[in-house]
C-alpha cells in the first residue's frame, strides 16, 4: 500500500516528451481529474470520459501552456497508461487494438476503445481529500508550471456552451459550429462536437423534465440512469445544430420510431402516425399516440422550432 510521498513522487517523474520543454499533458490532465474530484463530479476511481473533464483539461491549457504543443485531450488520457497509477479498461474485444498500438489520438477512436480509466484506489482517496489534493494540485504545478500563479478554473468554457445551446437560434449556432471547422484542428473539432453533443443529450432530457414528450413515461432511478433519450428533430448531420429547440425528449422506442419516419410531430405539436403503421392491438402500439399533443417544456422559448419539425415531416415522416 502506498503513501502519499510515493505517488508525490510518482507525479513528479512523469514521462512525457521532451518537445518544447516537456509535453503539458499529463499534468494538465491530472489536475482537471483533481478539480472534478473536488468538485464531485468524479466520485469513484472510474475515470468517464466527460464533458466537464475535457472542458476543465481545456481551461488549464489555455491558462498553464504557452509551448507550441497540439492540446489534444485523447494523447494524455491514453499515454498516462504508461504510469503505474493509471489502467486503461477496454471495451470487450478492444484489448489487442490497444496494445498494440502505439497512441490514440483521436477522441472518437479513444470512445470506440475505452470504458473509462481507473486510478489506484488509494490515490483515489487522497485525490478525495481536500488537503492530500491541494497537495498534489501545488505539486504538479511547481514541478511542470513553476511561473504560473493564482491558476483559478471558473468553467466558464462550461457555461459558455451551455448557453449557446439553450439560448443561440440555430442560424447563429449553425455559424459557430462552421467557424469551429475552419479554425481547428481535426482533433479539436471531434472535442467541441463532443462536448455539445453530450450536453444536448444532458440539456434536452431535463428541459423535459426527464419525461418522454409523447408517452409520458418518467422513471428516476437512484444512479441517475436515464430512460427517455435526447432526440435531435433535424439529425445533427445535416443541420449542425445543437440548440435546445432542434430536441425532444423521447423513450428509446418512440426516438427509433421518429428517426425512421414512422411518426412525426404537427405544427400543433401532435403526433403524426405514418399511413405506413400497420400493427396488431397491444399496449406499445404506436397508433395510440395518433392526434396526442406532445408534452412541451414549461418555457415557451424552449419548444421545438416549427421549421425543423416541418423539416422532418417532408423528409422523414412516411407517407
Amino acid at each position: 500500500m502506498k503513501d502519499i510521498s510515493e505517488y508525490i513522487l510518482d507525479f513528479t517523474r512523469l514521462k512525457r516528451a521532451h518537445q518544447y520543454g516537456g509535453a503539458p499533458h499529463k499534468p494538465i490532465l491530472l489536475l482537471a481529474i483533481l478539480e472534478g474530484v473536488a468538485r464531485g463530479e468524479i466520485i469513484t476511481n472510474s475515470v468517464f470520459i466527460t464533458p466537464e473533464l475535457i472542458l476543465c483539461f481545456k481551461e488549464y491549457c489555455f491558462n498553464l501552456v504557452n509551448t507550441p504543443h497540439q492540446l489534444n485531450f485523447a494523447l494524455p488520457f491514453y499515454h498516462l497508461r504508461t504510469e503505474a497509477f493509471w489502467k486503461l479498461v477496454c471495451k470487450p474485444g478492444y484489448e489487442i487494438a490497444l496494445t498494440t498500438s502505439h497512441s490514440i489520438k483521436s477522441l472518437s477512436s479513444l470512445n470506440d476503445s475505452l470504458l473509462c480509466a481507473e486510478i489506484d484506489n488509494e490515490l483515489f482517496d487522497f485525490m478525495k481529500d481536500p488537503t492530500t489534493n491541494k497537495i498534489i494540485k501545488m505539486v504538479l504545478l511547481e514541478n511542470y508550471f513553476p511561473n504560473a500563479k493564482n491558476v483559478n478554473i471558473d468553467y466558464n468554457l462550461f457555461k459558455n456552451i451551455e448557453q449557446q445551446i439553450l439560448n443561440e437560434d440555430q442560424v447563429k449556432y449553425k455559424a459557430r459550429i462552421q467557424e469551429l471547422n475552419n479554425n481547428l484542428s481535426k482533433e479539436q473539432v471531434e472535442e467541441e462536437l463532443f462536448v455539445r453533443g453530450s450536453l444536448f443529450k444532458r440539456e434536452i432530457p431535463r428541459i423535459y423534465n426527464f419525461t418522454c414528450a409523447i408517452s409520458r413515461m418518467r422513471v428516476i432511478s437512484l444512479s441517475n440512469a436515464q430512460m427517455v433519450d435526447a432526440c435531435h428533430i433535424v439529425p445533427f448531420s445535416i443541420s449542425k445544430d445543437d440548440t435546445i429547440r432542434n430536441g425532444v425528449s423521447l423513450s428509446p422506442n418512440l426516438h427509433r420510431a421518429f428517426d425512421r419516419g414512422l411518426i412525426s410531430i404537427s405544427p400543433e405539436f401532435t403526433v403524426l402516425l405514418s399511413p405506413q403503421v400497420k400493427e396488431e392491438v397491444s399496449p406499445f402500439a404506436l397508433s395510440q399516440f395518433a392526434g396526442l399533443k406532445i408534452m412541451l417544456p414549461t418555457n415557451p422559448t424552449y419548444f421545438p422550432n416549427q421549421d425543423n419539425l416541418e423539416w422532418h415531416r417532408k423528409h422523414r415522416l412516411l407517407l
